[in-house]
C-alpha cells in the first residue's frame, strides 16, 4: 500500500514527522538512525556470495531493491540503513504488488534486483512455488509470528506489514446527494448503486484478488447461488474493473487523488485516515467486506548481492522501518510493539472477524479461480 497518488498536503503531512529528525513525534515513537539496531547487517558481518572480497571486506555495496508503485519510505529512514550497514539502496518500482508477483515469475533466475517487498498473501503462493527466492529466516519482532506463512512459502518469505482490503464509501457524496451509502457486499449488486463501484481486477492486483477471495469467503461456490453469480451481478450493475489500486483510487473514486465519478471503491480500512477534513474523516470503510492482506519480503535468486537483501529485511523488522511504515504506507507494522500515528484511533477501525481462507486453498485454487473470475467478468 498505498498512497502514491493521494493528496500532496497529506504526503507532506505525514512524511514530516520523519523528515524532522527521523522521529514521528505524533506517535510518541522516536525511530532514530542511531536507535537502530541491525542485527548482523554491519559491513564487517554482512558477508555473502558476491558481496565480499577474499580479505571479508564488502565490495558491493549497493543492493537493489523490487517492489510496487505504492512504496514510500523517507530517505532518512533509507539513510538510517546505510548508516548501520554500509550499504545503500536502489529503488525499482513497478506496477501493482499483483504486476510485481508475476514479474518476479517471469524473471526467475536473472532477477532485476536483490530483494523484493510487496509480495502479499493472495500471491505468495505463486511467487514461493515459483522458486525465485532464496531460503532466508531472519529473528522476528514481538506479534510478527502470527503472519508468517506456512508451506512453500514458510522459508522465503518474511512478513513486514498487514492491512484489510475492504470496500470504501465517500459519506460526503451520499449526504449530498441524500442517499443511503451500501451496507455490505449484497447492496452492490442493487440498482441504487448502478454504476458507483470501482474495483482493481483480481488478475492484476493484489487488492483485487483479496477482493475477489472475500467474495469467495463470503458467498462459496454454489453454482445458484455463489461467487461467480455474486460477481456477475456486480458486472451488470455496472461495477468498472482497473488493472491497479491506484487508478480505481487516484482516477476513478471521487474522494481519492483525482475527480472521479464513483464513490464506492475497493481500499483498505485504513483509507479514512486520507480523507480527514476539519478534524473528521469524509469516508469510511464497510467493516463486514475485509479481506486481511499481508505483505512480505524476500532474497531474490540469482541477485547479485544476497548479503545485502537479507540485511535489508533484517532492517526492515527494526523500529525504525516498521515506526516508518504507518504514516508513509498506510499499513499496520508487525511489530505489535510500534506505535501508530495520531488519529489512527479516531479514523481507522479494524474489522473483528475479516473474511478468509486458509492460504493453501489459495495456493491450491488460485489459478482455478482467476481463470472463472475471468470468465464471470468478460
Amino acid at each position: 500500500m498505498k498512497y502514491t497518488k493521494m493528496s500532496t498536503a497529506a504526503v507532506l503531512a505525514m512524511t514530516m514527522p520523519v523528515l524532522a529528525g527521523c522521529s514521528l513525534s505524533s506517535t510518541g515513537a522516536s525511530p532514530t538512525a542511531s536507535g537502530a539496531k541491525v542485527s548482523g547487517a554491519s559491513t564487517t558481518g554482512a558477508k555473502g556470495s558476491g558481496s565480499t572480497g577474499s580479505g571479508g571486506a564488502v565490495t558491493n555495496k549497493n543492493v537493489v531493491l523490487v517492489t510496487h508503485d505504492s512504496w514510500a519510505v523517507p530517505k532518512p529512514v533509507l539513510a538510517a540503513f546505510t548508516k548501520e550497514t554500509g550499504y545503500k539502496v536502489t529503488v525499482r518500482a513497478s506496477g501493482d504488488a499483483g504486476q510485481l508477483s508475476n514479474s518476479l515469475v517471469l524473471t526467475k533466475g536473472n532477477p532485476t534486483g536483490d530483494v523484493v517487498f510487496g509480495v502479499d498473501n493472495t500471491f505468495a503462493s505463486r511467487v514461493a512455488k515459483a522458486g525465485v527466492l532464496e531460503s532466508y529466516s531472519p529473528k522476528l519482532p514481538a506479534g510478527a509470528a502470527k503472519y508468517a506463512l506456512t508451506g512453500a512459502a514458510a522459508p522465503v518469505l518474511t512478513p513486514i506489514d498487514f492491512s484489510d482490503v475492504c470496500v470504501n464509501v465517500d459519506d460526503a457524496w451520499f449526504t449530498a446527494k441524500g442517499k443511503t451509502p451500501p451496507a455490505g457486499l449484497d447492496d452492490l449488486t442493487k440498482p441504487a448503486y448502478k454504476g458507483l463501484f470501482v474495483s482493481p481486477g483480481a488478475a492484476t492486483s493484489s487488492p483485487g484478488m483479496a477482493f475477489l477471495l472475500a467474495t469467495i469467503a463470503k458467498y462459496g461456490d454454489s453454482k445458484q447461488d455463489g461467487w461467480q453469480q455474486y460477481w456477475k451481478k456486480l458486472m451488470a450493475n455496472g461495477t468498472k474493473l482497473t488493472s491497479g489500486w491506484s487508478d480505481a483510487w487516484g482516477v476513478d473514486y471521487t474522494a481519492g487523488g483525482g475527480n472521479g465519478s464513483r464513490p464506492i471503491v475497493l481500499s483498505y480500512n485504513t483509507s479514512p485516515a486520507d480523507t480527514v477534513k476539519a478534524g473528521k474523516s469524509t469516508t469510511s470503510a464497510l467493516m463486514n467486506t475485509c479481506f486481511q492482506e499481508q505483505e512480505y519480503a524476500g532474497v531474490l535468486k540469482g541477485g547479485k548481492n544476497s548479503a545485502g537483501a537479507k540485511a535489508f529485511i533484517q532492517f526492515m523488522l527494526g523500529k525504525t522501518f516498521q515506526a516508518a511504515m504507518p504514516a508513509n504506507m498506510y499499513v499496520f507494522p508487525v511489530d505489535a510493539s510500534v506505535a501508530l500515528p495520531a488519529g489512527w484511533n479516531s479514523y481507522v477501525k479494524t474489522p473483528a472477524k475479516p473474511l478468509s481462507i486458509p492460504a493453501a486453498q489459495i495456493s491450491d485454487q488460485r489459478d482455478t479461480w482467476i481463470t472463472q473470475w475471468q470468465n464471470a467478468t468478460s
